[in-house]
């Protein structure tokens, strides 16, 4: 129904490319509908942006079904663009035709008012059609498609790595296991699941990453990136977890530490140089209504001399600060927010780069320093947050590999084609993370991953 007739709304606001006087179709959805005996006007918005379009109709007896149009419905308009008369619109729609496409009633949820985001959360069905969650969808749209302009147009290959996996990546066993057997009916061997009857024939899970995926092509295409979901089957309702979310993780051959920590500068601050310059309606609104200083703290990331210093060393300024941390500081610990907040906001005052952990606190497939306690292993803090990216160059000896596997009690057998890797034509290769929800945070301020989410998963609730 005139779908690549119409008109859409972000053309004539945001582009400004439609003649005036033109006759134009526009499909959208009323936000509010007022009617007089002498003229009634209906702000309609389309999704394509922040703006609604004023569709003014002269002697409104004359549309009879006016009176059957309330806010919510979905209406088809045809009229002629003119300057408006009006203050803070440039232009308005000077309608010769109405059409009620889909009702709605009086019972409709999302009335011109403002709605608590916890309220909004549970008809997460309807609230892409606020302000709010309309910019969220936009802008996550937006910024998906700078993260692969970004890697194609430096040679990076997208990989498609399997959301079901066989494998632990991080180790951590907070994972959602796949299966076929019924609940309470799974048959045992030796008194234990025998999963060689399950679907796959072994026991499988829920990817929580595509990092050791992502390291075989990278041993074939050189430079390659997974950007695709991610679960995590970890107990915890705070405002920055999620059970299913989204990961962007480069993997590049012949690369080590320092290179990895280029690229993850470089891209953050190309993402956000991104988000400033083409998503300027959508910023906007964000850094009005939701975080005053989000233009301020974005650019200065954009425009800092990231800070570069080993963990040791970032240890140290911390245990000298004298300030009290809730969690107390010593070498060996895994550095909490309040660790990297104090590091980028007092220390300083701009972003950095934390590297060389301890080897007992990160993962299994980290390269191992000379020193044999620490790892190649960074993590990126940014104000207002701290770690935003974390990576590490892989470890690429054999012997290395099997060894400190073993010795955080993961069984080496099922991960014999990673150590293939290491055995055929093995090369140095560094990597990381970044979690796209929690970018998305920060880009807009919004300050629970549960509403940049379309539907978020979290502990007791998957609806929709």
């Amino acid at each position: 129904m005139d779908y690549f007739k119409r008109t859409k709304i972000n053309k004539i606001l945001l582009d400004d490319i439609i003649p005036l006087n033109q006759e134009i179709i526009i499909l959208g959805w009323v936000r509010t509908i007022r009617l007089s005996k002498e003229v009634a006007f209906i702000e309609i918005n389309d999704g394509s942006c922040m703006g609604n379009i004023q569709a003014v109709i002269q002697n409104p007896d004359d549309y009879p079904i006016l009176k059957q149009i309330l806010t919510g419905a979905a209406v088809r308009v045809v009229g002629k663009l003119i300057e408006s008369p009006a203050k803070g619109q440039k232009y308005e729609l000077s309608v010769t035709e109405v059409q009620l496409v889909g009702e709605a009633d009086q019972t409709y949820p999302l009335q011109k008012k403002r709605h608590t985001f916890e309220y909004l959360r549970e008809i997460a069905h309807l609230r892409p059609r606020t302000n709010t969650f309309g910019a969220v969808n936009r802008i996550r749209s937006k910024i998906a498609y700078a993260i692969h302009k970004y890697y194609q147009e430096r040679g990076f290959y997208y990989i498609h790595t399997p959301i079901i996996s066989a494998s632990d990546c991080e180790g951590a066993g907070d994972m959602f296991r796949v299966t076929t057997f019924p609940l309470n009916q799974a048959p045992l061997k030796d008194g234990k699941i025998n999963f060689e009857e399950d679907f796959f024939g072994a026991e499988t899970f829920l990817s929580v990453s595509g990092q050791l995926e992502a390291e075989i092509a990278a041993m074939a295409l050189g430079d390659v990136y997974t950007f695709g979901p991610t679960f995590r089957a970890e107990n915890s309702n705070t405002s920055r977890h999620a059970s299913e979310f989204w990961m962007i993780e480069p993997e590049m051959a012949f690369a080590d530490l320092e290179d990895n920590m280029e690229i993850a500068v470089d891209f953050l601050k190309y993402l956000f140089r991104y988000a400033l310059e083409e998503c300027a309606d959508e910023m906007a609104f964000f850094g009005q209504w939701v975080d005053k200083t989000l233009h301020e703290t974005l650019e200065h990331v954009v425009k800092s001399d990231f800070e570069r210093l080993p963990y040791t060393s970032a240890v140290k300024i911390l245990e000298k600060s004298g300030e009290k941390f809730e969690f107390p500081v010593k070498w060996g610990i895994d550095l909490q927010s309040e660790h990297e907040r104090y590091l980028t906001e007092k220390t300083f005052k701009k972003p950095v780069v934390v590297y060389d952990y301890p080897k007992d606190i990160k993962a299994f497939y980290m390269r191992v320093n000379d020193d044999g306690k620490t790892v190649r292993a960074m993590d990126v803090l940014v104000p207002k947050i701290g770690e935003i990216i974390g990576g590490s160059q892989r470890e690429e000896r054999y012997d290395v590999l099997r060894d400190n596997m073993i010795a955080k009690g993961l069984n080496p057998e099922p991960y014999f084609w990673y150590f293939d890797l290491r055995k055929y034509g093995s090369a140095p290769h560094a990597g990381f993370g970044l979690g796209f929800e929690r970018t998305l945070m920060y880009i807009t301020g919004m300050a629970n991953i549960r509403d940049v989410l379309p539907f978020p998963r979290v502990p007791r609730w998957a609806k929709f």
